[in-house]
């Protein structure tokens, strides 16, 4: 519709036409008079590539890595954390205050919806000392705030209550999970090591003010007795190890001793003390057994000795080793790289070789993104290559293509470095997507040039004439490309943030690599195929015996 407007159907141009066809004249005998005086001069290609290159090795260790942006999902969870074996009335009362704090954004629009509940799970493993809620914000579209500017007033308007932990997270744009993005885990031979190194790393962590909300899964606060048998005084009164075991089963706890039939249905035999004789340490202290010598009853008391302490509820393992995790959140433009980095760097520097380190949640996938973007991205370059080689029957020309990769990803890298975002998984998808489009504009201009050295052109003409005729086609496809990553960029609402990504390295990338490929490719292809013939001279001279055979034939 627009060209029906803008053309004119009757043969003769546009005055719309005709002052785009001067604009693009004027521009391509610049470029052509710029060109022709650098032609002969690869020394500055190739510095510009060796800079190009060398900035890009740079920029990947300047930029942030996370595995995915931040996003604006528009729900975020409140996660309560109360002292070990508190009653659900503590936890409950906490929650209450949570709740009356946060209800003036309720008021005002700003929350959709407040769920506090408590404990945060169900079932048989619910921990009553733990809560847990959820926030459901407005529509982007009613001017609230970012997510991120909530999570902050949740932390402030909690942390002034000692009685419980306050943190929130937002849900995992992969996977669905809700836990923190740090989760760094120590692994070691024993539980006592693990615990030393833990607190070594808690306190050299907390140093570290972008770490928010630190914590670990190994809490040694729920009650334990350890029951110590001395076997030379047991011995001397006639009682085995044995019997003082079943004793204790069978009153602290329960033990099944025999079956009976009854109207032909098998029951189980089970023997237990009352529930109030089992209730505090002191009750095993008032269990007696009977010695195999003088069948009189001895004291437990005699025999044992009761040592309280506190222990984990959990004793937790990763790939079969024991292990306790780190997990924090990150405060606002410290990404997850740097924050496992940074851990790994007290690893080294303060614990000793027998500690080992893993991964979970997202910062395992984040890892594991890491270690297969460059692979992926190698891939891509060699099957282009590849692709290339075969098109043109040649390894010289797709090299020669190929050096506008580095200038694209340069261009890219250099755009997220000044604007602040971060390297993730949508700008490697944006990166290995400008190896196609770089290559794009190389193809046209030494396709062409091809083609007119088949024709009998002059070697440096070719390249001259090829570069003028392809001057518009890469401009137009150029522009059409980046006009098309502009929405991206210039978008709002539910996912902006990873688009905003994507938009800002092909819009970047494109623009970089065009203005460069338009000089890069004919000076190296005046450099590199300048003693070579004419790609199809083989065949030419192939048709021309053929010819010749068939005269004298």
């Amino acid at each position: 519709m627009l060209a029906s407007k803008l053309l004119d159907s009757g043969g003769e141009s546009s005055k719309f036409t005709q002052s785009m066809d001067k604009g693009f004249n004027r521009l391509r005998d610049a470029y052509l008079n710029l060109l022709s005086k650098n032609l002969g001069k690869p020394w500055i290609a190739l510095v510009i590539i060796a800079v190009m290159v060398a900035s890009a090795s740079w920029l990947l260790r300047e930029i942030p890595q996370e595995y995915s942006p931040k996003e604006d999902r528009g729900v975020f969870y409140i996660m309560i954390k109360g002292p070990v074996g508190v009653s659900y009335e503590y936890v409950r009362e906490h929650m209450e205050e949570i709740e009356r704090r946060l209800m003036p954004f309720t008021e005002t629009g700003e929350f959709q919806r407040l769920l506090m509940r408590a404990p945060g799970s169900f079932g048989a493993t619910a921990d009553y000392s733990n809560g847990r809620g959820i926030v459901v914000l407005s529509h982007w579209n009613t001017g609230r705030k970012p997510i991120t500017f909530y999570m902050n007033e949740v932390k402030r308007l909690t942390a002034d209550m000692p009685g419980v932990r306050v943190f929130s997270v937002m849900r995992q744009a992969f996977g669905g999970g809700e836990a923190k993005p740090v989760q760094f885990v120590l692994g070691g031979p024993t539980y006592e090591d693990l615990t030393q190194w833990r607190d070594i790393l808690m306190a050299k962590a907390a140093e570290n003010k972008n770490l928010i909300g630190l914590d670990h899964d190994y809490d040694e606060t729920k009650p334990q007795i350890a029951l110590t048998i001395n076997r030379d005084r047991a011995d001397a009164m006639g009682v085995s190890v044995t019997d003082i075991n079943h004793t204790l089963e069978t009153l602290m706890g329960s033990r099944r001793v025999t079956t009976f039939i009854d109207r032909g249905k098998e029951y189980d035999v089970i023997l237990e003390s009352e529930k109030a004789l089992k209730q505090t340490p002191d009750d095993i202290n008032n269990t007696y057994v009977r010695s195999s010598r003088s069948s009189a009853l001895i004291p437990l008391s005699n025999l044992i000795t009761i040592h309280e302490f506190a222990d984990s509820s959990t004793l937790n393992r990763f790939n079969r080793q024991r292990a306790i995790t780190l997990e924090a959140n990150l405060a606002e433009g410290y990404s997850l790289g740097e924050a496992l980095a940074y851990l790994e760097g007290l690893v080294r520097s303060e614990l000793p070789s027998g500690a080992s380190i893993d991964y979970k949640g997202p910062s395992q996938d984040f890892k594991n993104s890491s270690n297969t973007m460059y692979l992926v991205f190698a891939l891509a370059l060699v099957v282009t290559f590849l692709v290339l080689a075969a098109q043109f029957e040649s390894f010289v020309h797709p090299l020669i293509i190929m050096l506008t990769v580095p200038l694209a990803i340069t261009g890219a890298l250099g755009a997220l470095w000044i604007f602040g975002m971060s390297l993730n998984i949508y700008s490697q998808i944006g990166l290995i997507i400008l190896i196609g489009i770089a290559a794009k504009n190389g193809i046209l201009i030494v396709e062409f040039i091809n083609q007119l050295r088949d024709q009998g052109m002059e070697f440096k003409e070719a390249i001259l004439d090829a570069s003028g005729k392809r001057l518009r086609p890469i401009i137009m496809t150029a522009l059409t490309t980046a006009m098309g990553a502009v929405p991206l960029i210039l978008s709002s609402g539910a996912g902006a943030e990873t688009r905003l990504v994507i938009g800002t390295v092909i819009l970047s990338g494109v623009m970089v690599t065009t203005f460069f490929t338009l000089f890069i490719v004919p000076v190296m292809y005046q450099m590199w195929c300048r003693n070579t013939s004419s790609p199809l001279a083989n065949s030419h001279k192939l048709e021309t015996e053929l010819e010749a055979h068939k005269e004298q034939v």
